[in-house]
């Protein structure tokens, strides 16, 4: 199996936001995110640690301004916190080995495929079309994005 991790390589390519955001716990502004409105076939990865996290087959249009997934590829990338940084708690969706923020989960997602939405932020994912799964290591991959949820 493919080893993830979080490395200074990784860390010193990434770009203000993707740091702030991944690094910092930050939030891109509404409607701003590079994937919001990408409907390609493929993945979704931890940007610092490559980690695989949502298949675009669980992509859906909340209309929340960022990027929502119903559930991750693999519930062992994917560590959900309590919150409490706002006057509401939520619960903060970090990469297991890459320990990026992600964004937030709320139980408010479509109930025919588990009622959760995984608001996440563009700038911590880099976008593995299904044409280059393959030879980007992520074939094992592949049949989270051809079964369509």
């Amino acid at each position: 199996m493919k080893q993830y991790n979080k490395t200074s390589d990784a860390l010193a390519a990434l770009n203000s936001v993707q740091y702030r955001i991944t690094q910092e716990n930050g939030t891109e502004a509404l409607g701003s995110g590079e994937y919001l409105n990408n409907n390609e076939l493929g993945i979704y990865v931890d940007i610092v640690s490559g980690e695989p996290l949502f298949a675009s087959s669980s992509k859906f249009d909340s209309g929340c301004g960022w990027p929502s997934f119903s559930k991750p590829i693999d519930s062992g990338f994917i560590d959900e916190l309590q919150d409490a940084s706002l006057a509401v708690v939520r619960t903060e969706v970090r990469s297991t080995h890459g320990d990026s923020h992600l964004g937030h989960v709320f139980p408010d997602g479509p109930e025919e495929h588990g009622g959760l939405r995984y608001c996440i932020n563009s700038a911590s994912l880099r976008f593995i079309s299904l044409e280059d799964m393959e030879s980007a290591g992520y074939a094992d991959y592949i049949k989270h994005v051809e079964t369509r949820e």
